[in-house]
């Protein structure tokens, strides 16, 4: 008989070999709920969140929520970790800290994360989010994890 942990550890393996995300991401509730999409590009993880009228922080903008930007980036940085790292346990956030560079319009918002330093307790993450162009962020975050015994 599977367990939990063992159908997530043969999920997270399958997401790294085939490069589709789908299955994994029906796995995580908070996902579907804010629209959160992702697509391996090369050796890059390329993460999307649609504009869905539920994100709207500020109808008269209109503008996404910022706890919606932050809860974006940071389930993003948390699936990227543990694709990257093949990582079967959900590592815990440590710490997280976030920038916020300049309002999120109501359109397709997009986040790429970059493993910084992975030790043997505690990984780094930064993670950029843009709307129009990449070079353009809208926010950036940088997260600390503790990650589960080896």
């Amino acid at each position: 008989m599977m367990t939990d942990l063992d159908s997530l550890a043969q999920l997270i393996s399958e997401t790294q070999r085939s490069g589709h995300w789908e299955a994994l991401l029906e796995q995580v509730p908070y996902a579907g709920f804010i629209g959160l999409t992702a697509q391996a590009i090369g050796n890059e993880i390329l993460f999307c969140m649609e504009p869905l009228e539920s994100n709207t922080g500020n109808p008269l903008l209109p503008a996404l929520h910022g706890g919606v930007i932050a809860g974006f980036m940071e389930t993003a940085a948390t699936l990227n970790l543990m694709v990257c790292l093949n990582e079967s346990q959900v590592p815990k956030v440590i710490d997280f800290t976030i920038d916020y560079l300049r309002s999120g319009k109501m359109k397709p918002t997009y986040a790429t994360c970059i493993l910084n330093r992975q030790g043997q307790r505690i990984a780094n993450v930064q993670v950029n989010a843009w709307q129009k162009d990449r070079e353009t962020p809208i926010a950036t975050a940088r997260v600390h994890f503790l990650m589960q015994d080896r």
